[in-house]
């Protein structure tokens, strides 16, 4: 029967698993856990292929504990009380380990119904996310459970496990592996931290292969080959997408052209250029905004002209927003202005207006026929000191020059006609 070399490869100790010091080293909080064999509810979070699911495995074994596997997308809440009607039988002398992959797919019921049986003790819950468990699971499960985040493996501990892979199939095959230059490293790297990936990699490389004379070249070609776009996590719905996002409108409010350029080719690569249009009009507007107004046009027809000629193309007007973006003033001078102003009116200041900024045609239907408004155009330098604000907050400053040239250049302007 055919068993996948991830299966086969499976890290049967905590030592064997890569890319998870963090809290799983020699003085990682989750080992020191599992070492004292009092093991809470926990909720590990991370990527999938990171070793979410062996660990669990693991634990068990360490605490001779009955594991019971459910994945959440297609369990029921008959599925939770029939391990539960397990429990004080020989089936599981030291209780139960639930593991259960994907949780946020649980309803409020569901977990409700999973939080009776964890409240007791009875079952030990192990849940695992790919999405951040603080939005998606309800925090009656929150509460009562311990999050661990496995982080996505680097290539450094990706290449250790693609090399143990080698050795292992060399091992069964009784074939010499000769991997070109590179290649067992742009299997690690294309992975995407995701170890079930570059195992695969790894097989179908050795099925594909011609043996020569007990040797098996493994091609840099044939790496590109079967590894294809496995790197790239962009999932809509997804925690990495908006990180990937994030990290665009970081990179170019930081003013790196460089990390700019990176976060919006794997958007790019991931087959998310509406979203990365999306965002790099947010940055025109908010990150680059009044100290160069006129790039929000100019990322609007960048941004045009990607939609109207598709990818890959679409990649040279988005490169040069991006960049150019990237190496302009910046200043969010105008929306931290109006946010002021939006948390005012949230808190019920500003109400009414002042008389002479109403509508003429309020003097149809009032008693009151002269506004006193008074028309700036009709003043030199077409301004004339009046109230705008109304009487509550008459006195208050929103709005702060930035300390770029633009915006600089308009003070020194206003400052002069006002007689500040």
């Amino acid at each position: 029967m055919y068993q996948p070399l991830a299966d086969l490869l499976r890290p049967q100790t905590l030592d064997e698993v890569f890319g998870q010091e963090h809290i799983l080293g020699e003085n990682g909080i989750l080992r020191r856990l599992v070492d004292s064999g009092k093991v809470p509810n926990m909720i590990f979070y991370g990527p999938s292929g990171t070793g979410k699911t062996t660990v669990a495995k693991i634990i068990a074994q360490q605490t001779n504990r009955t594991l019971y596997q459910l994945n959440a997308t297609t369990a029921s809440t008959a599925d939770i009380k029939e391990i539960a009607a397990q429990l004080d039988t020989f089936l599981a002398p030291n209780g139960i380990l639930l593991y259960l992959d994907e949780i946020q797919s649980f309803n409020k019921k569901q977990q409700q119904i999973l939080l009776d049986y964890i409240e007791s003790g009875k079952i030990t819950l192990i849940a695992s996310t790919t999405e951040n468990p603080y939005f998606y699971v309800f925090n009656a499960i929150l509460s009562r459970s311990t999050v661990f985040e496995f982080k996505q493996i680097d290539a450094k501990a990706a290449l250790k496990a693609v090399k143990r892979a080698v050795a292992f199939l060399e091992q069964r095959t009784a074939l010499k592996a000769k991997p070109e230059e590179g290649a067992l490293e742009y299997i690690a790297g294309s992975c995407g931290g995701d170890l079930r990936k570059a195992m695969n990699a790894v097989e179908v490389l050795f099925s594909a292969g011609k043996p020569d004379k007990g040797e098996l070249v493994l091609t840099l070609e044939d790496a590109k080959a079967v590894s294809q776009k496995s790197a790239l996590r962009a999932d809509r719905d997804g925690d990495n997408f908006y990180d990937l996002l994030s990290a665009l409108q970081k990179s170019i409010r930081g003013s790196d052209p460089d990390a700019a350029c990176h976060y919006l080719a794997r958007l790019l690569e991931a087959g998310q250029m509406q979203g990365a249009c999306r965002r790099l009009m947010v940055i025109a507007c908010e990150d680059v905004g009044l100290a160069f107004p006129q790039i929000i046009p100019i990322v609007k027809a960048c941004v045009d002209a990607a939609l109207m000629l598709g990818m890959p193309e679409a990649r040279i007007p988005l490169g040069d927003a991006a960049v150019l973006m990237a190496t302009s003033p910046k200043s969010n001078s105008g929306h931290i202005a109006l946010d002021m102003a939006l948390e005012d009116v949230r808190n019920g200041l500003g109400r009414g207006f002042p008389r002479h900024l109403q509508n003429v045609h309020a003097d149809t239907y009032t008693m009151e026929r002269e506004q006193g408004y008074q028309y700036p155009h009709d003043f030199p330098n077409h301004w004339v000191k009046q109230q705008y604000l109304p009487d509550d907050i008459a006195d208050k400053t929103y709005y702060e020059y930035g300390p770029n040239k633009l915006e600089q250049s308009a003070k020194q302007y206003w400052d002069a006609i006002k007689g500040k």
